[in-house]
């Protein structure tokens, strides 16, 4: 009899136990959670990349997306997928409105997909910048292929997935032909698009037992801040202005320097956050580099102004307005309209501006104090002890022999004195007498002495 109760004792605190640790929470180090709030472009590109960065410098157990957007660029959202896809590190989604077009396929590559009620996913038909019609079928069978290789990694049907991108696409009980698949909730939920419905990621946490010890929300950093206030229109305008500008002013004042240092503090600070966000690329740079060489040869090298003039124009208001889209090797298939407008139209009115500024400043440079502490600004005339030469007026209108002859320059003797000389052009030879006609520069000019 006591054996049969210490049995059942024993057998009682057993359940107990297996009931306690099951009700325990599986407890997580530490969560990094980010948004995707914003279109799918390189800007959010590269923030899924650094808030990835951050989640394994933390040693984060678990990331949470928090989602809401209607697409974007579908070589970013490819981009994003893979990081997804290759991370150690389990990713959740918690869709919070929408999650359509490029925003379905990074959805569709996490290990959980949460949504919060009247949420919905999918609609990820392709479409142009230009006038959101939907674009060539080599790019909807790029998409379909991603959402279905994304689908069959995560064990999600693959042909509802290709459906959210083809009309043509029936999925017998789930779609008919002529509409892409874009699921609700309860849709979602019932198909194997979605996990469960919940209010808030606080709630995802309790509902699966996943006490975090740290919340990690990640934000952008001040630099990153600072890298977007460069991506501003009006900004990128501003720095235009000071390129075009400081290089007109450095022309025109060639050794003072502050023009040119201006300009190129500039240039760095133009590309360098275009660049570190995916769309100025090494071959636009390269091209604005390209432009300034062509222009200072019309300048330098063929004076006047041709074609070498008008190419290197065309190359630095190009590598300008393509430094600020994220075309594909001149494709601009899935580059916003709005977007290629607005870079046109900043470069096209910044260049105007500088135009502008630089005739209206040109006369009114010269008068301002800074300026004629660092350059030449006032006329140095002769009347007032200036001269640019090194001889006495006394020679003018002397005559002479030529000491070696003038090919059309040489040497000249005149009183047993020999002078540096040249001719108007023609050629002088040795023992022609010749007469001094100006004393101009450090060579005195001479003509031939007829009769």
């Amino acid at each position: 009899m006591t054996s049969r109760l210490l049995v059942s004792l024993f057998l009682v605190l057993s359940f107990a136990i297996l009931a306690s640790a099951q009700e325990k929470p599986n407890t997580q180090k530490t969560i990094l959670t980010f948004k995707i709030d914003e279109d799918i472009d390189p800007g959010m590109n590269r923030r899924v990349k650094l808030a990835l960065e951050k989640a394994e410098e933390i040693e984060a157990d678990l990331i949470i997306i928090e989602m809401d957007t209607y697409g974007g660029a579908v070589t970013d959202a490819d981009d994003i997928r893979t990081m997804i896809l290759e991370s150690q590190i389990p990713i959740y989604v918690f869709i919070n409105k929408d999650a359509a077009s490029a925003g379905a396929l990074i959805s569709i590559a996490t290990d959980s997909i949460y949504m919060a009620p009247g949420a919905s996913i999918g609609a990820a038909t392709v479409v142009n910048g230009a006038d959101g019609a939907a674009a060539p079928d080599k790019y909807q069978s790029y998409m379909r292929s991603m959402m279905r290789s994304t689908a069959e990694a995560k064990g999600r049907d693959p042909k509802i997935a290709e459906a959210m991108v083809d009309e043509k696409i029936v999925v017998e009980g789930v779609s008919e032909e002529g509409s892409v698949i874009t699921f609700s909730v309860s849709e979602a939920i019932k198909y194997g698009f979605c996990d469960g419905e919940y209010e808030s990621i606080e709630a995802i946490l309790a509902s699966q037992n996943l006490l975090a010890d740290e919340v990690v929300a990640y934000e952008p950093s001040q630099v990153e801040d600072i890298i977007n206030f460069f991506l501003n229109p009006a900004v990128s305008g501003f720095l235009i202005l000071i390129i075009i500008g400081g290089i007109y002013f450095e022309l025109q004042t060639p050794g003072v320097g502050f023009p040119l240092v201006a300009s190129i503090v500039a240039v760095v600070l133009y590309f360098i956050p275009y660049y570190l966000n995916g769309l100025a690329e090494n071959w636009e740079i390269i091209l604005f580099i390209v432009g300034l060489v062509l222009l200072a040869i019309e300048l330098f090298v063929i004076p006047g102004f041709g074609i070498f003039g008008i190419l290197g124009i065309l190359a630095i208001l190009s590598s300008l307005v393509l430094g600020m889209l994220p075309n594909q090797n001149f494709d601009f298939q899935f580059v916003p309209a709005g977007d290629l407008f607005a870079a046109l139209l900043t470069v096209i009115l910044a260049a105007i501006f500088a135009v502008t500024l630089i005739f209206w400043l040109t006369p009114k440079v010269n008068k301002w104090g800074a300026f004629k502490a660092i350059s030449l600004a006032n006329t140095q005339l002769k009347s007032e002890g200036f001269t640019s030469t090194i001889y006495q007026e006394t020679l003018l209108g002397r005559t002479g022999k030529v000491h070696s002859r003038l090919r059309p320059s040489g040497r000249v003797e005149i009183d047993g004195e020999i002078y540096d000389a040249y001719s108007r052009g023609e050629f002088i030879d040795k023992g022609e007498a010749i007469r001094v006609i100006s004393t101009e520069g450090t060579s005195i000019k001479v003509k031939k002495l007829e009769g």
